[in-house]
């Protein structure tokens, strides 16, 4: 019967940790994240967690431990925003949740209610190093709803989450009049923003003054953000937009993280002013419509300015359906952002936007056990991510 049920979760492209124990990885290079690199370096995993971390000589590895070796050892991949899990390999109606286009102002949607573990396409970048995603609704509405933190392994949504409700996603500009009737304009869509904040702020008000108030899901999420229970993710591609996004942050006093940014150069000083982190749109994005603008040195503009970055796939209509994030930080380091920047967009700086630095994002002393093993530079063309470790177990050993 084990046999049965392993040969069943392989053929559905599943991953399940086995029970937790002890690994050894050891590495040429080592990018902890959390200090210099470390030349001849080991990584001791027990029980799923980091339990140290330095040169060979430094760290004892127990008798009988299991050692797997690489030229370069880096953090788990982070993948700052994603519809993965949301939308499908098959582009098919049945697999493509991403976006709700009944109505456009939906904040209590929520992406664990509709994340499947199963997915193919979880299999597929988990090959190339990604561990952990944060994925949601995709841009296209005013409201779109709650994003979610996930590890790309486990059978279930509850084996694979973080963090259930991450952030609150809304998205600014023209682009939505594709999907509804209304808005019609940008100026009409900040209104409604503006509005739904307005109405959470009494709403707020009366279930403090009226206990037995009848509760409202969308109004308890847009609360959430106001009291700063809950960051929002505004995807705002122009310049025009992003600084009405600083705005209404301003307004409103709640925790913003910009997505997308194609024009983020142009305002740039107002970014930073406002103490902002921007998930920068993939480094390939077509520069079509909203991203016309969108350049391959974005990242690193933004970067050199001083503001806090991550990289990420976003939403891909086109198949395979998802980018992958070593791709898109490769090209931003071919493109002006430094090596160990580039790195950290889809490590330590993504883990510090989405909120879980305290879990990923680094080798350190108490941190996940999620690595990823390459043989050679890890943004070369001709290098492959070799073995993949989520929470101390392999779960990819393929050279990809």
């Amino acid at each position: 019967m084990k046999r049965v049920l392993l040969a069943l979760a392989m053929g559905l492209g599943l991953a399940f940790p086995a029970a937790a124990g002890t690994i050894a990885v050891r590495g040429e290079t080592v990018y902890t994240m959390a200090g210099a690199p470390i030349k001849n370096g080991v990584v001791l995993v027990k029980d799923g967690k980091i339990a140290a971390v330095g040169p060979v000589a430094s760290v004892t590895i127990p008798a009988g431990t299991r050692t797997v070796s690489a030229k370069v050892v880096t953090p788990g991949l982070v993948d700052a925003h994603s519809t993965l899990g949301l939308s499908g390999i098959y582009n098919a109606p049945q697999d493509q949740g991403q976006l709700e286009k009944s109505n456009a102002m939906q904040p209590d949607l929520r992406a664990i209610d509709g994340y499947n573990p199963r997915e193919p396409l979880v299999e597929w970048v988990r090959g190339f190093g990604v561990t952990t995603v944060h994925t949601g609704p995709g841009p296209g509405s005013i409201a779109g709803g709650q994003s979610m933190i996930v590890k790309t392994v486990g059978g279930t949504v509850e084996e694979a989450t973080v963090k259930p409700a991450a952030m609150a996603v809304f998205t600014l500009g023209p682009g939505i009049s594709q999907n509804y009737k209304t808005p019609g304009t940008r100026t009409k869509g900040v209104a409604m923003l503006r509005e739904g904040f307005v109405k959470a702020q009494n709403y707020a008000k009366k279930r403090q003054a009226t206990p037995d108030t009848p509760e409202d899901l969308a109004m308890e999420v847009m609360a959430q953000v106001l009291d700063g229970k809950l960051p929002a993710l505004i995807t705002a591609q122009s310049a025009t937009d992003i600084v009405g996004a600083l705005r209404l942050a301003e307004e409103f006093k709640f925790k913003l993280v910009l997505d997308g940014a194609a024009e983020g150069a142009l305002v740039a000083d107002a970014i930073k002013r406002a103490g902002v982190p921007v998930i920068v749109h993939p480094t390939m994005v077509r520069p079509v419509g909203e991203t016309k603008s969108a350049s391959l040195e974005d990242a690193a503009v933004l970067r050199r300015a001083g503001i806090p970055i991550a990289l990420q796939s976003g939403y891909e209509g086109y198949v395979p359906k998802t980018r992958v994030i070593l791709f898109e930080a490769a090209e931003a380091a071919a493109n002006g952002l430094p090596f160990e920047q580039a790195l950290a967009s889809i490590t330590a700086d993504a883990a510090r936007v989405i909120g879980v630095a305290d879990r990923v994002g680094a080798l350190a002393p108490g941190m996940d056990g999620d690595l990823a093993l390459f043989d050679g530079d890890p943004f070369e063309y001709t290098t492959h991510v070799c073995t993949v470790i989520v929470a101390g177990e392999v779960v990819s050993d393929r050279c990809r």
